[in-house]
């Protein structure tokens, strides 16, 4: 890990967290059903849209794959540094 830039780890460790994106998108399309404010449904269209659903879907993968594999990095290291000291 001492080779990945620390905005770009920042970005991976939030992007995992968040919720998905269709979340977001359901709870404005409950809000433009009371009001049809033109900014709301503005937010609301990018948000719903497939090819904002798929961007997401893709940064969360991406960034979840990556944290995996440093999860698997550290354990083997753990464990290798575990079998020279037996």
């Amino acid at each position: 890990m001492e080779d990945d830039d620390s905005s770009g780890h920042i970005w991976r460790e939030e992007v995992a967290k968040r919720l998905p994106l269709v979340h977001d998108a359901q709870a404005l399309g409950r809000l433009i059903e009371h009001d049809h404010d033109p900014p709301e449904i503005a937010y609301y269209e990018a948000f719903a849209g497939p090819e904002a659903q798929a961007l997401d879907d893709a940064q969360r993968s991406y960034a979840g794959q990556y944290l995996r594999r440093l999860r698997r990095l550290d354990e083997r290291r753990r464990h290798a540094r575990s079998d020279r000291e037996d």
